[in-house]
């Protein structure tokens, strides 16, 4: 892994990890590195519903889209967001970051981004969570929900995406990140 600044941040779907990642990569000048099923499902031109199915019936998918996010990030100066990023990178982060939230609240904001009802999303996300944690499990012997190693935890509900981002910037050391912020990007 290149010596430049590498973040890592995960969560479950609708904390916010896309948006928060970004505006993390934009204020540092960072690549953003978030390969998802969504990227490989545009690429084989299939719904985001049948890869995720595929996936679950074959493990490849899982460890393409890995590999693929461990090379991308390979390269430095960057920020991966993904599920698994704390652990893909936990040796090789400078800053590892998990992002929580309540179901409820994640259920809400995945009902407004997706045009769902809060219920249906809500059933929907519980569902997935237990399919990507036991799948997660059964691939890597991760356990998605256990995320002690995470030098930064933060709650997503306690403010926006902006407050989200300036938890994980408070955390990096300052002269890191002054260095970053002057390389120009």
């Amino acid at each position: 892994m290149s010596s430049d600044l590498v973040i890592a941040v995960s969560s479950k779907s609708g904390c916010g990890n896309s948006t928060v990642s970004r505006l993390v990569a934009d204020r540092l000048g960072l690549r953003l590195v978030n390969y998802t099923f969504h990227d490989m499902a545009l690429e084989r031109g299939i719904s985001f519903e049948e890869m995720c199915r595929q996936a679950e019936q074959d493990p490849q998918f899982d460890y393409a889209v890995d590999r693929r996010q461990v090379e991308l990030a390979r390269g430095g100066r960057c920020v991966l967001a993904s599920r698994l990023a704390i652990w893909l990178l936990e040796e090789d982060a400078d800053l590892t970051v998990y992002l929580t939230a309540s179901l409820q609240v994640r259920a809400e904001r995945i009902a407004r981004r997706e045009g769902l009802s809060v219920e249906s999303a809500y059933q929907h996300t519980l569902a997935r969570d237990a399919r990507d944690r036991q799948r997660y499990v059964n691939l890597y012997g991760i356990d998605v929900d256990r995320y002690v190693h995470a030098a930064l935890v933060v709650n997503t509900e306690l403010g926006d995406q902006n407050y989200v981002a300036e938890q994980i910037l408070s955390c990096l050391p300052t002269q890191r990140l002054s260095n970053e912020r002057g390389s120009g990007g």
